[in-house]
């Protein structure tokens, strides 16, 4: 991993993602956001400058990026549109199951096709009922011979029908006990036959999501990630570390572009004789704004540092996911106030900002579940003997 760590390679290839940003997304943001409509040009441009490939190693034709840059990345795209970093990174999260866990033969078959953009999909985890809880999921895969047989339902899957392929978590063992040994992760091609159905949202719109329903998929046994059942729910929390410093490196950039634009609109907007920024009331929220900012941008860097460094991070990961999207949240709502009621009117971003925000604190496991993970960690690291 890592061919950008040296700092000159860095700035290039984030002079780069600025570059695509302001040519190739902020122009169009707005019309795709209003109309919910699907970025195509934009996911394809995203295929050529790599983003695809991100974090998967250079031997499989990725970037091989770490994680510290792959968060910058994040933090720059979704603080000029959030929905765009969600295409690549549910895509990420299948590839690093499939390079983690996947036998060799996976990994050639699959990942230069991942990377290279030909192959772009996502993880199919929750169904109509659970989601937190996924050792309750129900879809079932059935082994007949030489192939499986799904059966079931998925939601809120990210990818679901502009990409052609989803790491789906399924029950292989229905009696097994405890129920995690009776699940597994299979990747599933659009070919082999799932429908999909979208899903109308309050905010992050422009990106796909909706529910997926499988009846008598077929596929191929060899589709088994590491060929192995019962280790499906272990491969996929293995990959939300990863997915949730992306969703924390996401609240930064809203973060940031609440601040920002509360920063330019407060210095143009006048009451009482002077411009607003001008006033102690006013002035109390951007330094709080800027404060949430900076803290949540240290415990995104925080968590991919431990990441990188090949370190179980579930605790740094839960820390940095829970406050960085409480800090966009809470900034999305300042924003808000300082704007008026401009900020409320869809002439300005801020009411993008304050629709977006919420599903961060609820994406890649809720808010109260970080609370209980960072709680047990804590409690497991600082035992009283």
């Amino acid at each position: 991993m890592g061919t950008y760590s040296d700092k000159g390679d860095e700035a290039v290839l984030l002079d780069a993602v600025d570059q695509f940003i302001e040519r190739d997304v902020r122009p169009f943001t707005r019309k795709f956001e209003s109309d919910d409509s699907y970025p195509e040009e934009i996911a394809d441009k995203l295929s050529q400058l790599g983003l695809f490939g991100a974090t998967i190693g250079c031997e499989y034709g990725g970037l091989g990026l770490s994680a510290q840059i792959y968060t910058r990345i994040v933090e720059r795209v979704s603080a000029c549109w959030m929905s765009i970093s969600g295409i690549f990174n549910s895509h990420l999260i299948a590839a690093n199951a499939v390079e983690r866990f996947g036998t060799e033969e996976q990994k050639q078959r699959w990942l230069p096709m991942m990377a290279r953009g030909e192959m772009r999909g996502g993880i199919a985890l929750t169904e109509p009922d659970c989601g937190t809880d996924l050792q309750a999921i129900r879809t079932e895969a059935a082994r007949d011979k030489d192939q499986f047989i799904i059966n079931g339902s998925k939601m809120w899957i990210t990818n679901s029908m502009y990409g052609n392929f989803l790491a789906v978590l399924v029950v292989t063992n229905p009696i097994a006990e405890p129920r995690h040994r009776g699940m597994s992760l299979m990747l599933v091609e659009k070919q082999a036959g799932y429908e999909t159905s979208k899903l109308e949202k309050l905010g992050y719109n422009g990106i796909d999501t909706g529910s997926v329903h499988f009846d008598n998929t077929r596929v191929p046994a060899d589709n088994l990630i590491g060929l192995e059942e019962g280790k499906g729910l272990q491969q996929v929390l293995a990959g939300l570390e990863l997915g949730r410093i992306n969703v924390a490196a996401r609240g930064v950039g809203l973060a940031r572009a609440c601040l920002e634009e509360s920063i330019s609109y407060s210095q143009l907007r006048k009451a009482f004789g002077k411009p607003i920024c001008n006033h102690q009331a006013i002035q109390f929220k951007l330094a709080d704004m800027a404060t949430r900012l900076e803290a949540a941008r240290l415990l995104v860097e925080r968590a991919a540092h431990v990441y990188d460094n090949g370190i179980r991070c579930d605790m740094e990961a839960g820390m940095a996911k829970l406050f960085a999207s409480e800090a966009a949240i809470k900034n999305s709502i300042e924003a808000m106030r300082i704007h008026g009621a401009y900020g409320y009117s869809k002439e300005y971003n801020i009411e993008r900002y304050y629709r977006d925000a919420p599903l961060l604190a609820i994406g890649e496991g809720t808010n109260e579940l970080q609370r209980i993970i960072i709680a047990r960690q804590l409690i497991e690291k600082n035992k009283v003997v």
